[in-house]
């Protein structure tokens, strides 16, 4: 319960839907590494363009002002887009640059509150897959759901009668039921712990039950390319983080073993052309030791 949070903060979640790029050929751009020292935008540019994101609301603008001025930017700086109306682009070409756009000032605008940030990649957004499909069958999956909704109604059976009753004989009595004798060592640890357990919130934290499958995509070289062209255009134009961290996400098999080496040197690469040469270190490897290469971010 949010009463009984100690030194509670606000905390504030902003979440974007990233779609994959049409063409390699819908975007122009200098394709040349920047200066890892160099950002894209000062923290006056970051600010003007969040507040020019709050005063467009126009889409048709804000895509005509990508199109003809630069993507991101309005023709005068980060001015709100005028009502002119330039030549805008058409078809799913035109509606993906101004999705981009309004991404980008969004993101803008969420970084306006501190002018330091931390970006962090997880190389399971570009190809995912669900390891348990490999592991259950179907019906294997919709068995250990079924038990463990059972699960669930006993305990919060039990744990309601020990709020009423969490004496010795009525533990020993709920412990003669299949599969509860653990109860009995759970609740004694609470009482030495916490004198009085709150089973109410006990039930809350622990009694939860997934019905949602885990993400499963495993993408191909296109779509995996498409993706991160995508991310290069965005972080092209945000100011340069202060550190980049990547999630392979390998190990427990949500990013395809078979791909992750792939998905790591595109990204990589990406860093490399927006950033330019930064150091790198490569924790996942036994032998940890930074390397310094021109195609490279903080991982």
């Amino acid at each position: 319960p949010a009463d009984q949070l100690e030194n509670k903060k606000s905390l504030h979640l902003n979440v974007s839907l990233v779609n994959p790029s049409t063409a390699s050929g819908d975007w122009e751009g200098n394709q040349a590494p920047r200066s890892a020292k160099k950002c894209k935008l000062s923290a006056d540019d970051t600010e003007d363009a969040s507040s020019s994101s709050k005063d467009s609301a126009d889409p048709t603008h804000c895509c005509t002002v990508g199109l003809s001025g630069g993507f991101g930017k309005s023709t005068s700086g980060h001015e709100k887009p005028s009502n002119s109306r330039a030549p805008s682009a058409s078809g799913s070409t035109g509606k993906h640059q101004c999705q981009m756009i309004e991404l980008v000032w969004d993101i803008l605008q969420a970084l306006k509150r501190g002018t330091a940030y931390v970006l962090d990649i997880d190389l399971d957004f570009f190809s995912v897959k669900n390891p348990f499909k490999e592991i259950y069958t179907q019906e294997e999956l919709v068995d250990c759901v079924e038990n463990r909704i059972h699960q669930l109604e006993d305990l919060e059976a039990a744990f309601a009668d020990l709020c009423d009753d969490d004496t010795e004989e009525n533990l020993k009595r709920w412990a003669t039921n299949p599969g509860m004798k653990p109860l009995v060592q759970l609740v004694r640890t609470l009482k030495d712990r916490m004198g009085t357990p709150d089973y109410e919130m006990v039930h809350q934290a622990g009694l939860t039950c997934d019905y949602s499958e885990i993400p499963h995509h495993v993408s191909n070289e296109e779509e995996i390319e498409s993706f991160v062209q995508s991310i290069q255009h965005i972080l092209g134009n945000l100011p340069k983080p202060t550190l980049v961290t990547i999630a392979r996400s390998s190990l427990d098999d949500y990013c395809p073993a078979e791909q992750v080496e792939f998905i790591q040197e595109k990204v990589l690469n990406v860093l490399h052309l927006v950033y330019g040469t930064l150091d790198i270190h490569l924790e996942y490897l036994e032998n940890v030791c930074p390397i310094r290469t021109e195609g490279s971010s903080t991982t």
